[in-house]
């Protein structure tokens, strides 16, 4: 029996739709179908085992003891139209890759009575239309998927047929569902949203502390996304000429040669595009005499991801208000990542990047009440020019852990083994009546990938410089 051929038993209900076409492709006779399922030769995938198979049995097994006796559904989701025919890049979902390791689509991980199996769409077998026809899975129009096997051997896991799935999740027993994931496995199994919430949850507290491992890739993703920094300054004559939009391709460019792709939506804010925290338009002009915010970040292939931020001037050096407003908010970040360690809260480097940020606003003048009375929770008038947190958890998502109880997270503890940003910024909008017009339409953020070690942390961005003078002095260098 080919991997295609569902197996006795199977609802038919589930099997696989007609090939995926569009109406413009042409007809196909039965003498052409008939042809094209004749005189191939087989040959296998020569897929590595991969590193991450033995850290994700570990991380398996500690999911099911939370919920012995359970059967627990985490689904790696499916393809997303971007537009009509064409879909987005699949990106397989957080959870379902920290526990198997798999980045093919469709496939379901179900952790059950202290076993794991996958199940998994194969490749198409030449005895059906799919494997020529269809442009969402067949092997002549997307390339060859692995075998049920070769997907076992790499993944150091039990992997089985996709159609089964249907059979497995309509047995009794207690089951819960990493919801919002895959519609098509939402479908299959009643929700409990307690129940459910309650697996995504410990799913992102698992994510909280990295091994060595993930570290590793932590950083090869810092690395790499430090090359991609130094890309975009080297080819800064073209930044001048074609704006931000040079900056984002060329760092995509580093990111997928590589790694896998972009982490998330780089922010290239040329002037007062800086002001925009999210701004990824990136269509604006790089103008000399201002500054440039890069918030930029690579997913490395094994899909963890940086998150970095540098302010560059324009012109390659600073003026005396940028430095001074730079130099504030780098001390602002000196003191955040030196609040970095284990057993502290988790909002330690915010409240000590707040604390230099206010006193900085009342020396300038800028604030209504003293820069005490601006940090009290009741007032935090400061954060009309500061808008955001410092600091995130990262790992395989830019912002990690997100389900995680805020007593894990975000009111929690810091320790040993936690990545997270140190990112404070000063936003001055360029309509603010409140600021002096030579600063208005300025925006400074810096931000680093931060370590908790055993006696402190380490900056796993670090390559990168930061205090003014030395930025100043690699943007000469490069551009040299």
């Amino acid at each position: 029996m080919s991997e295609q051929t569902p197996p006795e038993g199977t609802d038919p209900s589930t099997q696989p739709a007609a090939p995926k076409t569009e109406s413009h492709d042409p007809a196909v006779p039965a003498a052409y179908a008939a042809f094209m399922r004749t005189g191939w030769g087989d040959r296998e995938l020569d897929l590595p085992v991969l590193p991450v198979a033995e850290h994700a049995a570990r991380r398996r097994a500690r999911l099911a003891g939370v919920f012995p006796g359970e059967r627990l559904v985490l689904p790696a989701g499916t393809f997303k139209v971007r537009a009509y025919d064409t879909d987005y890049r699949f990106r397989a979902d957080t959870a379902h890759t920290y526990f198997t390791g798999n980045q093919t689509s469709d496939a379901v991980l179900v952790v059950a009575d202290g076993e794991s199996v996958l199940y998994a769409r194969p490749r198409s077998s030449r005895e059906t239309d799919e494997f020529f026809r269809d442009r969402q899975y067949g092997e002549l129009w997307v390339g060859r998927r692995p075998s049920l096997k070769e997907m076992s051997d790499s993944l150091g896991l039990e992997v089985r047929h996709l159609d089964e799935l249907t059979g497995v999740l309509g047995q009794t027993g207690k089951t819960r569902v990493l919801r919002g994931v895959s519609a098509a496995v939402d479908g299959l199994v009643s929700p409990d949203d307690a129940r459910d919430a309650e697996l995504a949850r410990v799913a992102s507290e698992l994510r909280l502390v990295k091994d060595d491992w993930e570290v590793e890739q932590l950083q090869e993703a810092c690395d790499i996304t430090t090359l991609g920094f130094e890309d975009s300054v080297r080819e800064w004559d073209e930044v001048l000429r074609y704006g931000e939009r040079w900056i984002e391709g060329t760092f995509f460019r580093r990111a997928r040669a590589m790694g896998n792709d972009i982490g998330y939506d780089s922010i290239v804010g040329g002037g007062s595009h800086a002001t925009t925290l999210h701004w990824i338009d990136n269509t604006g002009p790089i103008t000399p005499g201002e500054l440039v915010l890069l918030d930029m970040g690579v997913e490395n292939r094994s899909l963890y991801t940086a998150d970095v931020t540098r302010t560059l001037p324009v012109d390659g050096r600073f003026t005396d208000v940028q430095r001074e407003l730079y130099e504030l908010v780098l001390a602002a970040q000196d003191v955040g990542i030196a609040a970095v360690r284990p057993g502290v809260p988790f909002r330690a480097a915010h409240n000590a990047a707040m604390e230099v940020l206010a006193h900085g606003l009342e020396g300038m003048g800028l604030l209504p009440v003293s820069a005490q009375e601006a940090l009290d929770p009741e007032s935090r008038v400061y954060a009309r020019w500061t808008l955001h947190g410092t600091s995130h958890m990262l790992g395989l998502d830019v912002h990690d852990c997100g389900q995680a109880a805020p007593e894990a997270y975000a009111e929690g503890t810091l320790a040993e083994g936690m990545v997270l940003t140190v990112e404070p910024g000063l936003y001055f909008q360029e309509d603010d009546l409140l600021v002096p017009e030579e600063l208005r339409g300025i925006g400074i953020r810096i931000e680093d990938d931060i370590l908790v070690t055993a006696d402190g942390s380490r900056n796993l961005s670090a390559a990168l410089p930061r205090a003014a003078a030395d930025v100043e002095e690699w943007m000469g260098a490069l551009r040299r």
